[in-house]
């Protein structure tokens, strides 16, 4: 019998809530090798600490290879390469893997008995829509009699337990669609609202209701097909007392609905927004643009460009380093290790502190740098934001980095909101959120998460400047596309350079009574143009304040 995997028709059997779509094996392994050795016999007789630099090189190649999908180059790298190209391409399609991690130990690295070098690894292979499996292999390495090292391929290094005789399947379990509702008990459909359609399982799942996709890996017999054990199970048991409860949560279905009419002013560019409530972080509003796919308002990972000056200010504030009447140049260029210039490389001599923040000047805000030290933008930003803490909101998300610089260049960058300053749409209207009441509250989509975050309070002065500054910037600044709807409204626009050969990102932040909201639109050329009418769209067809 071969040794590679091969893809077998699918069986199904009908479990008492669903039915199992059933797939044969397939997994893609994704590696950073490493470690310190001790001395021994054969690859290690060498005089030195570790094995054979040669051989950790060829290992190190073949997980590289094997972790970018190179799979031809990494089957090269073994001794059988035909077959081993067959049996990663078997995986991979088999177990629907997708960006897979793997981690060589930092020690265990023997001479097997077989004259083999051996070096261990943690595989940590996500499945989609279920999970990650986690379990440990070894890579065994060969000396070749014409000199150099190759993979001795062996069906073992791919999971211990895959054999002539043993291969994996993927099982899924189709549930059925869950059933999820607004604050106020509305209810909430992928067809009606296009940009929770992706989220509506992980909604469900993550509220206890044990909704959510459900599968397992199996081993099983190649012969028979039948089960020999259960490798790895994902999602969590149906509980038969809430399976017709829905799931509450903080979304407002006038708002999503206004959200998602609002990124019709994208122009078909990629675009996010988020709304949530200033007082308790609740999320009102999540839409993307496009709505299927990625979720890129609470997962995506742009660089903020000037709504940062937002942080930025804090930062300056909070020591004293300026006040809003301070004059604090603004001239169309700075070199700090590069050129900076200012959007259409505009001026404006002897400018205060505040029309620098109105009309978002990044040379004034560089030149400001010495006042902070190298890692003090960070600590602002976790200390009094939360950017950086772990959140639990009820949906994945990515939660901001704001890394110290190597550099004057970096820091110069970092001051507004480039170089390797990451957020999104639903870390900056957190962040405006928490300028305006002073106090950071973990965002939450659903009720009852978990809150790890921990944060101090700004001083009141502090927030009264910075709403002052954000008022400013609506009545005589960059966000006068907002001036003409009702309520106190302050915001912040931003660009953000994203690279030579594309048009920079726009972002606008805003505020009005008890919400704030902040948009992104990729390749938007700036933040006024661009994300400013999708934020004038939505703020005109709700209420002043939520319910």
């Amino acid at each position: 019998m071969p040794d590679v995997p091969h893809l077998t028709p699918s069986r199904r059997r009908r479990p008492r809530n669903g039915v199992r779509a059933v797939a044969a094996v397939g997994v893609v392994l994704a590696v950073a090798a490493g470690g310190s050795y001790a001395a021994g016999f054969g690859p290690f007789a060498r005089g030195d600490d570790g094995p054979d630099p040669a051989a950790m090189k060829q290992a190190r190649a073949f997980l590289a290879d094997w972790a970018a999908g190179r799979l031809p180059s990494a089957a090269g790298r073994t001794t059988e390469p035909g077959k081993a190209q067959e049996v990663l391409q078997s995986f991979t399609a088999g177990l629907d893997i997708e960006q897979p991690k793997l981690t060589a130990a930092n020690d265990g690295v023997r001479e097997d008995e077989d004259g083999t070098l051996g070096v261990p690894f943690t595989a940590r292979m996500p499945v989609t829509g279920l999970g990650t499996w986690t379990y440990e292999s070894r890579l065994p390495l060969r000396e070749q009699d014409g000199g150099g090292w190759k993979v001795d391929w062996r069906l073992s290094l791919v999971h211990p337990r895959l054999s002539e005789t043993e291969k994996f399947r993927l099982e899924r379990e189709e549930t059925a669609p869950p059933k999820v509702t607004d604050r106020q008990g509305v209810s909430l459909v992928g067809d009606a609202y296009p940009s929770l359609a992706p989220l509506l399982g992980r909604l469900a799942g993550g509220a206890g209701g044990g909704g959510g996709p459900r599968g397992a890996v199996e081993l099983v017999d190649r012969a028979s097909g039948e089960t020999v054990r259960t490798e790895a199970s994902f999602g969590k048991k149906p509980d038969p007392a809430a399976a017709d409860r829905p799931v509450r949560t903080t979304l407002d279905a006038g708002w999503q609905a206004a959200a998602e009419k609002a990124l019709g002013e994208a122009d078909g560019k990629n675009a996010s927004l988020v709304a949530l409530r200033v007082d308790n972080g609740e999320v009102l509003a999540l839409a993307n643009s496009p709505s299927s796919g990625f979720n890129r308002a609470a997962s995506g990972t742009y660089a903020p460009g000037s709504t940062w000056k937002i942080v930025t200010s804090s930062a300056l504030l909070l020591k004293d380093a300026v006040k809003p009447d301070d004059v604090v140049d603004c001239p169309k260029y700075l070199t700090v290790g590069k050129e900076f210039h200012n959007v259409e490389t505009s001026e404006h001599p002897g400018a205060t502190f505040r029309k620098d923040f109105t009309e978002s000047c990044n040379t004034a805000f560089i030149s400001l740098r010495g006042k902070l030290d190298d890692g003090e933008l960070g600590k602002v930003a976790r200390t009094y934001f939360g950017v950086g803490q772990e959140w639990h909101i009820g949906i994945p998300t990515y939660d901001g980095s704001v890394p110290v610089p190597k550099d004057e260049t970096e820091k110069a960058a970092s001051m507004i909101g480039q170089g390797r300053v990451q957020a999104n749409p639903l870390i900056m209207a957190s962040v405006t959120a928490t300028a305006v009441s002073g106090e950071f509250h973990q965002p939450s989509v659903t009720a009852g998460n978990e809150d790890e975050t921990r944060t101090e309070p700004l001083p009141d002065e502090v927030v009264s400047q910075l709403r002052g500054l954000m008022r400013a910037t609506v009545t005589d600044g960059t966000a006068r596309v907002l001036a003409d709807l009702p309520g106190e409204i302050g915001a912040k626009t931003g660009t953000a350079e994203v690279s030579d050969d594309q048009d920079n990102n726009g972002w606008l932040v805003a505020h009005r009574g008890n919400v704030a909201v902040a948009a992104v639109v990729e390749e938007g050329v700036t933040g006024g143009g661009s994300a400013g009418p999708i934020v004038h769209s939505l703020l005109s067809a709700v209420p002043e304040d939520p319910s």
